[in-house]
C-alpha cells in the first residue's frame, strides 16, 4: 500500500471553520451565489463542485458504485463516522493521505479478508519511515476499531501488531533567548513580522491555534480558545509584551496573525512564512521551537505539571513532567557547582 497524495481544493472552492471546530467547504464565484459543498473526501463531491460551476445545468454525474464487502466501501463508511470526524482536524488529515493511499493500493479486496499478516505487511513496508509506519498502524487500528464496534468485523486484525520504535530524537530545535532578541531587534514593534513571533511566544500555542487566535478570545485581558489538536481548552493572560505587540500590530480584526494584504492565513502558510522572516536574521527554526522555549521558561520559573498541562493544553503528564524535569536538573547542576 502507498500513501496518497492531498487533495487539491478545486478553483472558487473555499476552506472554512466552523465555530465548532468542523471543516466546511463552500463554492463561490465572483458575486454568484455561495453553496455548500460536500466534504473534500466525499464521493460525492466531485459531482457536487460540477453541478455548482455549471449552475446546475444538465444531470449531475451519478456517484461510482463501490463493492459493500470492499475494503473501500468501509473507509468510505469511516469518513463519514463520528468517530473519524470526532478526531482534530490535524489528525483526519493524517489519517486521509493513509486511507488514500489504501484504497489505491487495496480498495478493491473484501475487508473481511483483512487479517494480521496484511496489517504486519503494511508497517514492513514502511519500516524505513517509523513514523510513516506507525501512522498507518494508528490509522488502520482506529478503521477496525470502529468497524468492530459497528458489527462490520468480527475481529480486529492491528491487535498484537507493533510498528517499528522511531530513534530517540529532540524533536523540533528550542529557541534561545540570544535568537529572540535578534529576531526582535530585526523585526519592531508595528511589524506583521513581530506581531507572528509574539503571539507565538507569549501564548505557547501551536501555529495553527495561533492564527485562530483574535479579539474574539479576549475578555478582560484573557484568552480563551480551544487547540485544533485535542479540544482542550487553554486560558492564556496576555501579557503586558504581548499587548504592545498587538497594540502597534498589523493585526486582522478577527485575527492576530495575517499576511502582507491583512488577510488570515493557513496555518501552512503562515509556518512558511514565519521560517523566511526567521532566516532572515540567520535563525533556522520553526513556529514549535517557540512553543518549548516558552515552556522551558515556565517550567524554570517553577510552573507545576498540572499548571503546564493547564497552560500548554497537554494532557497525561509526560510533556509537562519532561519539561520540569529538565528544569530540575538545570537548578540542581547549578546548584551542585557552587559547591565545588
Amino acid at each position: 500500500m502507498m500513501d496518497g497524495m492531498p487533495k487539491k481544493i478545486p478553483p472558487y472552492v473555499s476552506r472554512e471553520r466552523t465555530r465548532h471546530g468542523r471543516v466546511c467547504y463552500y463554492f463561490r464565484r465572483q458575486h454568484g451565489p455561495r453553496v455548500r459543498l460536500p466534504d473534500l473526501y466525499d464521493p460525492g463531491f466531485d459531482a457536487a463542485y460540477m453541478a455548482a460551476l455549471t449552475g446546475g445545468a444538465g444531470p449531475a454525474p451519478a456517484p461510482r458504485r463501490v463493492d459493500t464487502k470492499s475494503l473501500e466501501w468501509l473507509v468510505d463508511q469511516y469518513r463519514r463516522s463520528t468517530a473519524f470526524r470526532d478526531l482534530a482536524p490535524s489528525t483526519q488529515r493524517q489519517r486521509e493521505l493513509i486511507l488514500r493511499g489504501v484504497i489505491e493500493s487495496a480498495g478493491d479486496a473484501p475487508f473481511s479478508t483483512i487479517d494480521r499478516q496484511a496489517i504486519a505487511e503494511g508497517i514492513e513496508r514502511r519500516a524505513d519511515t517509523p513514523g510513516t509506519a506507525t501512522s498507518f498502524r494508528k490509522t488502520m487500528s482506529g478503521l477496525f476499531k470502529w468497524a468492530l464496534a459497528m458489527g462490520h468485523v468480527d475481529e480486529d486484525p492491528t491487535l498484537g501488531v507493533r510498528a517499528p520504535k522511531a530513534k530517540a530524537s529532540e524533536g523540533f530545535a528550542v529557541w534561545t533567548d540570544e535568537e529572540v532578541t535578534r529576531y526582535h531587534e530585526r523585526w519592531p514593534l508595528g511589524t506583521r513580522e513581530r506581531v507572528w513571533m509574539d503571539v507565538l511566544l507569549y501564548t505557547g500555542l501551536r501555529r495553527g491555534d495561533a492564527v485562530t487566535l483574535g479579539r474574539q478570545h479576549v475578555r478582560d485581558g484573557v484568552a480563551a480558545i480551544r487547540t485544533e489538536k485535542t479540544g482542550t481548552e487553554v486560558i492564556i493572560p496576555i501579557l503586558p509584551p504581548l499587548r504592545a505587540t498587538l497594540d502597534a500590530g498589523p493585526t486582522g480584526d478577527m485575527h492576530f496573525i495575517v499576511g502582507a494584504n491583512g488577510r488570515p492565513l493557513t496555518k501552512e502558510s503562515f509556518g512558511n512564512m514565519f521560517r523566511r522572516a526567521c532566516r532572515d536574521v540567520g535563525v533556522d527554526k520553526t513556529a514549535h521551537g517557540l512553543r518549548k522555549i516558552a515552556a522551558v521558561r515556565a517550567a524554570e520559573a517553577g510552573a507545576t505539571v498540572h499548571e503546564l498541562e493547564a497552560m500548554f493544553g497537554w494532557e497525561g503528564g509526560n510533556m509537562a513532567l519532561h519539561y520540569t524535569k529538565s528544569a530540575s536538573r538545570r537548578k540542581l547542576a547549578l546548584k551542585g557547582w557552587t559547591r565545588s
